[in-house]
């Protein structure tokens, strides 16, 4: 329930008056409501078709007047008080009912934009441990339940209100006769703590169950290729199939608690009433028009009784996707790298680099438990306007320590310096600006060429976008038909996989950076979409600092230094010719083995 509460703070946080406004008008429709009812004992006697004494009534004194005109005129003025009553409460409960829903939409795009400024604000640690469809889950599923949750709570409080008012009423007519209902009600709550930890424990496996469904969805549409390639659609049907299956469980479970949970109250409820009536005449000896006062008044609330034990069972099953998106978003702000919320980014300068990065004294490792680094007194220095290639085998930490330089992982020892400035949080967002990232997986929106441009600098003109194009990918992109407006595809998929990754250069170019780094951008590319990037690298030298991960050797031969990783430290550094010639080692090894493959195909 801590969860519950923590964002009902939030919703109070977020409405402020509008809120109270609308709980005052929760407690007016509760008043009109008992005067509706009062009404109904002069209407009976006036209309003639009950004999009702109307002196033991609250207020019915009021309402004397009535004897002194005619039955016509005074069932007349009855009927109308009654119709204004009832039109007010309902006009009033139509202007809370449309405010109930602006709060409600106004709160869901509330959360749903914290937690993902949650999300963008936490560093690439975080989403290193985390799976994607998750996040997603979180982003969809449980923000809805969280966000459905509320504004039930919403409602239980209306209910609340409600009920409080009419039981205040039945006091004021019969003190025992209510105490007696209330009581049997306080009865009837604490059976009905069974069927609420029963709900919560369903709705723990319905973010389990919805979680799993968007995990393996998305799984499914990243992989189609390969399913498709690999005739895997039996496999992946069936799971669907299974899931569907236990989903469907999971919906029965649901609903024959929630009917078992209605059968009870119903049944309870009757029960009560029945006993209510027995001793109201036999034991209370309650005048008729009194009990015929409290029996309207009880058969009102026995509703909202069931209705806000239907809130708390619909509270509870939501609870887990509350504590989840509680702890996503506390994990965020633990691992919160800069604050953006009041960030303008147009306003961040980027770092020009005058003399170069270093890397003094870098250790690191994923797991802060283990005695095993990913990366291990690294010492570099990186020249402004160089191009400097980092290689090394598979898994030997180039990512790593090119992740450690952009600032997106922080060693666990030693420090990265930016014209020997330590890089902290004051200075990262300015690096970033600066940088241009070209992955080996281009990452491509489902849009246009153009609009994919534009991500990287929403400013550009038709020239400067023609001109990022003709430096990196000006032949393919000229020859389309609809030019930059040409659709891409989800990820680009209408395009081969050099035109993506020549794309992604030309959208890098197109920001101007300081730095320009490629994590084994050519290392899928063919030898002609390979030999068209170095060509556009050849262009970039001497303009910016270009850094270079590559798994192809023939990609850095005019790099200004090669820095050769194994296991986590550097082994090697200097030209491509002068390591070239030491034998023995990991560079000559990796070019001794390029050369060896290389001259096999050529055979073949």
């Amino acid at each position: 329930m801590e969860h519950v509460l923590y964002y009902t703070r939030k919703l109070h946080a977020y409405a402020g008056k509008v809120l109270y406004m609308n709980l005052l008008g929760m407690t007016l429709i509760g008043l009109l409501d008992g005067i509706g009812i009062f009404l109904l004992i002069p209407l009976l006697s006036v209309s003639g078709l009950l004999s009702i004494q109307t002196s033991a009534i609250p207020f019915m004194g009021m309402l004397d007047f009535l004897k002194d005109v005619s039955r016509p005129v005074g069932l007349l003025l009855i009927l109308g008080l009654y119709f204004l009553l009832v039109v007010g409460q309902a006009a009033i409960q139509r202007n809370l009912s449309l405010r109930d829903v602006q709060i409600h939409a106004g709160f869901v795009n509330h959360v749903r934009m914290e937690t993902y400024q949650a999300l963008l604000q936490a560093n690439w640690s975080f989403f290193i441990k985390k799976r994607k469809s998750d996040l997603i889950n979180s982003m969809t599923n449980e923000l809805a339940r969280v966000t459905n949750g509320t504004y039930v709570f919403l409602q239980l409080l209306a209910s609340l209100v409600f009920m409080v008012i009419q039981i205040g009423i039945a006091l004021w007519l019969s003190a025992k006769m209510t105490l007696f209902v209330l009581a049997c009600g306080l009865i009837m709550a604490l059976f009905s703590r069974t069927f609420i930890r029963k709900f919560r424990m369903l709705g723990t496996q319905t973010s389990d169950v919805a979680r799993s469904y968007i995990g393996g969805i998305t799984d499914h549409f990243n992989g189609i290729k390969d399913i498709k390639s690999n005739m895997l659609e039996p496999s992946r049907y069936r799971w669907l199939q299974n899931w569907s299956v236990t989903v469907a469980q999971e919906r029965y479970e649901q609903a024959k608690l929630g009917s078992q949970s209605q059968f009870y109250y119903k049944a309870a409820s009757t029960l009560i009433i029945a006993v209510f009536i027995y001793f109201s005449v036999t034991l209370f000896q309650t005048q008729g028009e009194q009990l015929l006062l409290i029996i309207m008044i009880f058969s009102r609330l026995w509703p909202r009784f069931t209705g806000i034990q239907s809130n708390l069972e619909q509270i509870a099953a939501a609870i887990p996707a509350f504590t989840s998106l509680t702890e996503l978003q506390k994990e965020c702000m633990e691992t919160r790298e800069v604050s953006i919320g009041t960030l303008d980014y147009n306003q961040v300068k980027p770092l020009r680099i005058q003399e170069g990065i270093e890397c003094k004294d870098i250790y690191f490792r994923y797991d802060k438990n283990s005695p095993i680094y990913a990366l291990e007194h690294i010492q570099l220095s990186i020249g402004s306007n160089q191009m400097t290639a980092i290689i090394g085998r598979s898994g030997a930490g180039k990512s790593t320590l090119i992740d450690i330089i952009m600032g997106l992982l922080q060693p666990d020892h030693g420090q990265v310096l930016i014209d020997g400035v330590p890089l902290t949080k004051d200075n990262l967002l300015r690096l970033r600006k600066a940088i241009s990232y070209v992955p080996q997986d281009p990452f491509l929106f489902n849009g246009t060429i153009r609009e994919n441009l534009l991500l990287m600098n929403p400013n550009s003109t038709e020239e400067e976008l023609w001109e990022a194009i003709q430096f990196a990918a000006g032949e393919f992109v000229s020859r389309l038909p609809q030019g930059l407006d040409t659709l891409i595809g989800d990820r680009g998929v209408r395009l081969s996989g050099g035109e993506r990754q020549r794309l992604v250069l030309a959208r890098a170019i197109l920001r101007k950076p300081s730095i320009l780094v490629l994590d084994e951008a050519t290392s899928s590319l063919d030898t002609e979409n390979e030999a068209k990037i170095q060509e556009a690298l050849e262009r970039l030298k001497g303009t910016m600092t270009i850094i270079v991960i590559a798994h192809r050797l023939s990609t850095i031969r005019n790099a200004d230094q090669v820095i050769v990783l194994d296991e986590g430290a550097i082994v090697q550094r200097g030209g491509f010719n002068q390591l070239a010639k030491e034998r023995g080692k990991v560079f000559a090894h990796l070019l001794g083995s390029q050369f060896q493959d290389s001259t096999m195909i050529s055979q073949k």
